[in-house]
């Protein structure tokens, strides 16, 4: 902005002007100013949250070469994608935002993993931005597992291809078509070495859609790659580059699992009341200067097993998670979910499981102000 230059005034207008001047400057700065900033990651693995329920993760893993995304208030955007590798073989990365457990990463409060037969719908939007510059597809991906596992690969995975740019081909070999969601897809089928991978190939670029992801969970299932009594583990949205990828964009992206009920019966906000509540949350800490560990002991209280224990809650601001124990707790700050790992994953009824951490804080000492067990409120002891 040029600078503005009063003029010479008597004092009265001299002081008029400047305040004029100064209601301009700051009236400018106000529309400027981003409602948040965004979050820059270019750690290979590194993650971050949006919405307080949606993990977006960087995902670099084919590829020594630097990337990095930038989250935003409802996705993500790749802000640089250097190198390349062979189209064919194996991408880049896969930069991506995700519902669920991914490799002992669960997003705050999820419900995932849920078991296939109680899952009623699962409704997802997305919004993709592409560039012409690279080569890449845009991959919806779903992951599905015999056990309700938080780490690791999963036995199934689901791609839905909604663009490809260049000469890629996703895994395996085709296998005719397939009619899912409305729309007529490609069908791939193959594995990779370590899961088998069902791949929906769009014919042409889909930028935006509302679906739900059960429309394609039920098509696996019926071509005998998943059963009914299988888990939901994640379902995610991003891109696989091979070359390039700066640019690309998921500019929103939204996902429920209903479990239970009549299908639009929405599930309890994760830390808000729920009624009634089947769990109960005891959390003892011991504080120190900058330092603290917490002993948490969650009590289902219900009728029925929880499969897959998620407990969501957020920590107070200035509090760190450095390590836990018996339990995976991500991210490190603000809102977090502990999830069971491998041989603690199911809570009894009337059973309880132990877990702690470690963390560190600034300032005041507080607890957390409430606990929410896959989805359903908690009372505290």
């Amino acid at each position: 902005m040029r600078p503005l230059r009063p003029q010479v005034r008597t004092p009265r207008g001299l002081l008029g002007a400047l305040l004029a001047t100064f209601a301009v400057v700051a009236s400018l700065m106000t529309a400027a100013a981003p409602a948040q900033a965004d979050t820059t990651i270019c750690e290979p693995f590194g993650t971050t949250t949006i919405q307080g329920r949606y993990v977006v993760q960087n995902n670099r893993w084919g590829s020594s070469a630097t990337q990095c995304v930038t989250a935003t208030e409802t996705g993500f955007r790749v802000s640089q994608a250097d190198g390349s590798v062979p189209t064919n073989g194996a991408p880049k990365s896969y930069p991506s935002v995700f519902n669920g457990c991914h490799y002992t990463t669960c997003s705050p409060g999820t419900n995932l993993p849920a078991r296939l037969d109680t899952i009623s719908e699962a409704p997802s939007g997305i919004s993709y931005g592409y560039v012409g510059d690279a080569v890449y597809n845009a991959s919806y991906d779903i992951w599905l597992d015999p056990t309700p596992r938080t780490d690791g690969v999963n036995r199934t995975e689901i791609m839905i291809w909604f663009n490809r740019v260049g000469p890629i081909q996703p895994i395996g070999s085709p296998v005719g078509t397939a009619t899912v969601g409305g729309r007529t897809w490609e069908l791939w089928t193959g594995s990779n070495g370590a899961n088998d991978v069902l791949s929906f190939v769009a014919p042409s670029a889909i930028t935006d859609w509302n679906f739900d992801v059960m429309d394609f969970v039920r098509a696996t299932v019926a071509r005998g790659l998943a059963e009914d009594d299988w888990y939901l583990t994640s379902v995610q949205a991003g891109f696989e580059p091979w070359q390039n990828g700066a640019g690309l964009a998921v500019n929103s992206f939204s996902s429920t699992v209903r479990t239970g009920g009549d299908p639009g019966t929405p599930d309890p906000d994760p830390g808000g009341p729920g009624d009634p509540a089947a769990c109960e949350v005891t959390y003892g800490t011991n504080v120190w200067q900058n330092g603290f560990t917490a002993d948490v002991t969650v009590t289902n209280t219900g009728t029925a097993p929880v499969d897959g224990w998620r407990l969501a809650f957020t920590l107070p601001s200035g509090q760190r998670v450095t390590n836990a124990w018996n339990a995976s707790v991500s991210p490190s700050t603000g809102a977090v979910t502990a999830t069971g790992l491998g041989h603690n994953a199911r809570i009894a009824p009337g059973g309880h499981l132990a877990f702690g951490f470690q963390g560190t804080h600034g300032g005041a000492f507080a607890e957390p102000d409430g606990f929410a067990l896959n989805g359903t409120s908690c009372t505290t002891a």
